[in-house]
C-alpha cells in the first residue's frame, strides 16, 4: 500500500515515505517550485500584513487539480507562523457545520476550505458576513418566534481552494482580497520538483530520468511524484540506478505513454477514432462507450487530451485531431 492512502494501511510508514511525503510539502513559498507569479504575489500579500500587524486578505487559489493549492494553504499558515484549519466544501453541507468552524478559530488562524464551489448554499450565504466583518447571527427557534443573535468571530484569514472558479458565486468571489490562479508546470520546472523529491528519499536517478518523467507528468507536480514513487519502486525491485531505461520500463508498466497518457485516455481516444471515425460524438455518449462517468471524462480526461491537441470541442460533440489520429497511430480517416 503507497503512502496515498495511510488511513487504510495499518503497517507505519517508512523513513523513506516520510521523507517523500516532505517532499511534497515545501514550508516556504522560498522552497516552492514554480508558479513564480503567484509567488510573487502571496509574498507581498504577507509581507504587508506583517508590517501593519493584521491578518492577510483571503485568498482564493484557482486552478486544476495537483498544482499545489493545499500545500500553498500551509505555506500561508506557516509564513504568519498561525495555525491552520483545514476542511472542504462537501463537508459543510449546513450553515451549522459552518458556524462551529469558524466559531472555534482562534485570531489569527488560517481556515483553509478544498472545492469550495461545493459547499451548500447556507453555508456559503453565512461565509459572506464572516469573511467581512468577522461576524455571523445564528437563528435560535422556528417560524414567528425565531430570533437572530449576533456571534462575533476572531479575525482569520480564509484560504478557499477550487478547481471550478466558474462555479463560485459572484458575492463569494468578490469577497476574496487576492485570487491566484495556477498554472500548469513547464517541464523544467517539473525537473526542479523531482530533483528536490528524489534527494529527500536519497533516490540515486539519472538527469535525463527525470526529464523523462517530467514529460509525462502532464504540467501536474502531484503527478509527477506519482511517477517518481512508482520508478523508484521498479529500481528497488530490479536493482540498480534509476537511468532512462528503467523510467521507462516502469512506466510502460504502469500504462503511461511518452505524452502522460494513461489507460483511460488512451481507452477515451480508441473509442473516438475506431467507433466513431474521430467523431464529433457528445459527451455522454463517449462515457458511457468507455464505462465511466461523463464528470470523469470531463474534468479528468478531457482537459487533458484537448490542452495537447489530440482532441478539440465543437458545438456536435468532441472530435480527434490529426495529431490525435497520428498519437494513436491511426491514418485520419481509415477504418
Amino acid at each position: 500500500m503507497t503512502p496515498e492512502n495511510p488511513v487504510v494501511d495499518p503497517a507505519p510508514l517508512s523513513e523513506g515515505e516520510i521523507a517523500f511525503e516532505g517532499a511534497l510539502r515545501p514550508k516556504s513559498l522560498a522552497e516552492f517550485v514554480g508558479q513564480v507569479r503567484v509567488r510573487g504575489q502571496l509574498q507581498l500579500l504577507l509581507d504587508a500584513a506583517a508590517i501593519q500587524n493584521r491578518t492577510p486578505d483571503h485568498i482564493l487559489l484557482a486552478g486544476p487539480p495537483g498544482l499545489g493549492k493545499t500545500t500553498l494553504a500551509m505555506i500561508v499558515a506557516h509564513e504568519r507562523q498561525r495555525p491552520l484549519r483545514l476542511t472542504s466544501g462537501p463537508a459543510i453541507q449546513h450553515a451549522g457545520d459552518l458556524a462551529a468552524v469558524l466559531s472555534s478559530l482562534v485570531p489569527g488562524e488560517v481556515l483553509f476550505i478544498d472545492e469550495i464551489h461545493r459547499m451548500a448554499r447556507p453555508a456559503e450565504e453565512m461565509l459572506y458576513l464572516a469573511m467581512e466583518d468577522f461576524r455571523i447571527d445564528i437563528m435560535v427557534g422556528k417560524g414567528a418566534g425565531a430570533t437572530s443573535i449576533p456571534l462575533d468571530l476572531s479575525p482569520f484569514t480564509l484560504v478557499g481552494a477550487t478547481t471550478r472558479s466558474g462555479l463560485l458565486p459572484n458575492p463569494l468571489r468578490d469577497r476574496f482580497g487576492f485570487t491566484a490562479n495556477l498554472e500548469f508546470y513547464e517541464t523544467g520546472e517539473l525537473v526542479r520538483v523531482l530533483r528536490r523529491a528524489a534527494d529527500l528519499i536519497e533516490l540515486e536517478i539519472d538527469e535525463d530520468a527525470l526529464g523523462e518523467i517530467a514529460k509525462r507528468s502532464r504540467g501536474t507536480p502531484r503527478i509527477a511524484n506519482r511517477l517518481l514513487r512508482r520508478v523508484r519502486d521498479y529500481a528497488l525491485v530490479h536493482g540498480g540506478r534509476a537511468s532512462t531505461h528503467v523510467v521507462e520500463a516502469a512506466l510502460e508498466l504502469y500504462d503511461v505513454d511518452e505524452l502522460g497518457l494513461d489507460r483511460l485516455d488512451r481507452a477515451v481516444m480508441n473509442i473516438l477514432i475506431t467507433r466513431f471515425d474521430g467523431g464529433p460524438v457528445g459527451l455522454s455518449t463517449l462515457a458511457v462507450s468507455v464505462g465511466e462517468e461523463s464528470e470523469t471524462i470531463e474534468s479528468v480526461v478531457e482537459p487533458f487530451l484537448v490542452r495537447v491537441g489530440l482532441i478539440t470541442r465543437t458545438p456536435r460533440g468532441r472530435m480527434a485531431t490529426r495529431e490525435g489520429f497520428r498519437h494513436m497511430g491511426f491514418a485520419q480517416g481509415s477504418d
